[in-house]
């Protein structure tokens, strides 16, 4: 899903920045269809693959930016042939340049635009996606997929990412924010007790808050966000408990220790007067317990434990490797892949599969 915030964000902070977004691909490829990158002079962020095929994409949204060229540029890349990659599909890629006032609206649900000369001469959404966008807004279908549509490009807008605050700023929790910073799916939020005990430099996109007495934080945390309590003071972290379980509105409340701490925190909480329902809800230990006690051992699997909560709450019907379950014809770039498809291109074109490109 497009993630605009970040690109808007990103935006704020360069003058030019490249998009590169996978729009589609044939066979085995490293990355799944609407994966995306951003790309400026000097830095880039997100990953479409890696290799050779980041690489090129790279070079080509650089020189994009150096002649201020906006125009959609598709490239559709066979990754064995010509980038020695051992995939053995081939990559479409879509690269497109954005200044703050080209930017796609904030408000957007669903992001179409037309990507090819063809298409944007035409200006008309397609009837195709004209009727899958409607399906797709009225709840007749589970979620855009993305792709190319007969020339236009179609991406859902990302939901509003999960609010995670992480409690404390000792070893676990900078590991935890060094392998969960990088997932689009979490807006994190970092508290300790003092600057001193966070890294020289946070990580970007992380808010860090610090007081002496960080319990007070616990009434700024917005409705719904996911806890990860890992301070250094088990009488914070009793306190911490205490107060987003009165609190109630969090999704997932979780904190570090063994089956002994999680024992003591439940008879200590039960004191306080949580019932049996709270204290159901606080998740001790957290993690997965076979892959260690290392703190960046302990934050995989304290990734793995929320991203699989994550997925299951969200509809997983988009696979890749298969054709939209709305019947759509194949784009000009073969962005489904399969025989059928290329057949069907190729009856288009008569026999050039490059005749329409």
């Amino acid at each position: 899903m497009a993630d605009l915030a970040q690109l808007r964000d990103a935006v704020a902070r360069h003058p030019l920045v490249a998009r590169v977004v996978v729009a589609g691909f044939d066979g085995s490829a490293p990355r799944e269809t609407g994966t995306a990158m951003l790309v400026w002079p000097g830095g880039s962020q997100g990953t479409v693959g890696g290799g050779a095929l980041e690489f090129e994409a790279m070079a080509r949204a650089r020189a994009m930016i150096a002649a201020a060229d906006f125009s959609p540029r598709l490239t559709r890349e066979p990754l064995g042939p010509k980038l020695g990659q051992c995939c053995g599909g081939a990559v479409t890629l879509l690269t497109e340049v954005f200044t703050q006032s080209t930017l796609p609206s904030p408000q957007a649900d669903l992001w179409l635009r037309p990507v090819t000369e063809a298409a944007r001469a035409a200006a008309e959404m397609p009837f195709t996606l004209r009727r899958i966008v409607a399906r797709n807004r009225s709840g007749a279908e589970a979620r855009l997929r993305p792709g190319l549509y007969q020339g236009w490009m179609a991406e859902a807008v990302t939901l509003p990412r999960q609010a995670l605050w992480i409690w404390g700023a000792g070893h676990v929790g900078r590991a935890m924010v060094q392998v969960l910073q990088p997932l689009p799916e979490y807006e994190i939020t970092w508290i300790d007790t003092d600057r001193s005990r966070f890294p020289e430099e946070i990580p970007e996109g992380v808010t860090a808050r610090f007081d002496a007495a960080p319990q007070s934080f616990c009434t700024d945390a917005p409705a719904g966000a996911a806890h990860l309590i890992v301070t250094f003071s088990h009488a914070l972290d009793l306190e911490l408990c205490h107060r987003l379980l009165l609190r109630g509105e969090f999704s997932f409340l979780g904190l570090i220790g063994s089956a002994t701490k999680r024992a003591r925190f439940r008879s200590r909480l039960a004191a306080l007067g949580h019932g049996e329902d709270a204290l159901a809800r606080l998740t001790c230990p957290i993690g997965e317990r076979s892959f260690g006690k290392h703190p960046q051992a302990i934050a995989i699997g304290v990734a793995h434990q929320l991203l699989k909560r994550h997925s299951e709450a969200e509809i997983t019907d988009d696979i890749i490797d298969r054709p939209p379950a709305e019947p759509q014809r194949p784009d000009e770039s073969l962005s489904g892949g399969g025989r059928e498809q290329r057949r069907l291109l190729q009856h288009r074109t008569g026999g050039n599969p490059r005749a329409s490109r």
